[in-house]
């Protein structure tokens, strides 16, 4: 793929590139389809932007297998290989990815990273890191990291083009004390982390990590299971009667309001260039729609 070599200057109309992902493979689970078609609804239309949707299968009720060593593999991959033809296409300066798992935004950010190279810095918004690595984990969403650093072998990350640089890479909202054993790569690449304690009230840590790097422009991650359950509704750990406290991995603790302070004052300086939603799960919408499937005349 040709990149635009030298410095890349942005216009005041950017061409911003909005794509539908609802990839669900990746975290195995049908429902992250429907949370980024619903998210997609929501989100405000841009003044200046085309949306695509980027084809998924859609085979919800069949048992996913393991091929190549990632669940649903040959599906991920032709839908890897679906968003980067769009990509390839379009050449956006700006791209937003409603998702799906977290994998959605692996194809996008290397896309990003060929085309602003060491002037990109990637912030994952996340409680979770996803820089698990092939030989621990089968599902693509837990390895969206270590794939766009190189440091995973699987199926996908041999599809990355641009691997990022340690110093790209900072996660904010991670619970340190809740990382996982296949998650270590966090510690052992020394990665920054800045907790929910510490963003709670200031930007100028990450602030100061755009300064000492000299990013001119960042792509966003954000899972919104960032977030907490008794401030955000619409994440995994808070499914109707599931008990957060029982849940088997970190979850968040930031605020909605928290995340948007952050946004606003990381735009005073640099670009945003890419956003990536992901596992945004609606329950109340996908118990509705359960339910009245169950109701004869809906299926009239």
């Amino acid at each position: 793929m040709e990149q635009p070599k030298g410095e890349c200057k942005m216009t005041k109309q950017a061409d911003v590139l909005r794509l539908l992902f609802p990839q669900w493979q990746g975290g195995n689970n049908p429902n992250y389809a429907f949370g980024a078609e619903l998210l997609h609804f929501i989100a405000p239309e841009g003044k200046n932007s085309k949306t695509i949707r980027i084809p998924v299968a859609e085979n919800y009720n069949e048992e996913l297998s393991v091929q190549e060593g990632i669940t649903a593999g040959l599906a991920m991959s032709t839908q890897a290989d679906n968003a980067r033809t769009v990509l390839e296409k379009h050449q956006p300066e700006k791209i937003i990815i409603y998702g799906g798992d977290c994998s959605i935004d692996l194809m996008p950010f290397d896309y990003l990273s060929g085309k602003y190279r060491e002037k990109l810095g990637i912030i994952m918004l996340d409680a979770h890191p996803d820089i698990t690595r092939s030989k621990d984990t089968t599902h693509a969403h837990e390895s969206l990291i270590s794939d766009l650093m190189g440091k995973s072998d699987g199926l996908l990350s041999d599809k990355v083009m641009y691997p990022i640089k340690q110093n790209q890479v900072l996660f904010g909202g991670l619970i340190e004390e809740k990382l996982r054993p296949q998650e270590d790569l966090v510690k052992g690449l020394n990665l920054p982390i800045l907790s929910p304690e510490v963003l709670a009230e200031t930007s100028e840590p990450i602030i100061n990590w755009i300064k000492e790097n000299g990013f001119e422009y960042l792509a966003i991650h954000l899972d919104l299971d960032v977030l907490s359950p008794r401030d955000f509704r619409a994440i995994l750990p808070a499914e109707p009667g599931l008990d957060a406290a029982a849940f088997p991995a970190a979850v968040g603790e930031m605020t909605l309001k928290q995340i948007v302070r952050i946004f606003k004052d990381l735009a005073k300086e640099t670009e945003l260039v890419g956003l990536g939603i992901a596992e945004h799960m609606p329950w109340d919408a996908i118990n509705l729609r359960n339910a009245l499937t169950e109701i004869d005349i809906f299926n009239e």
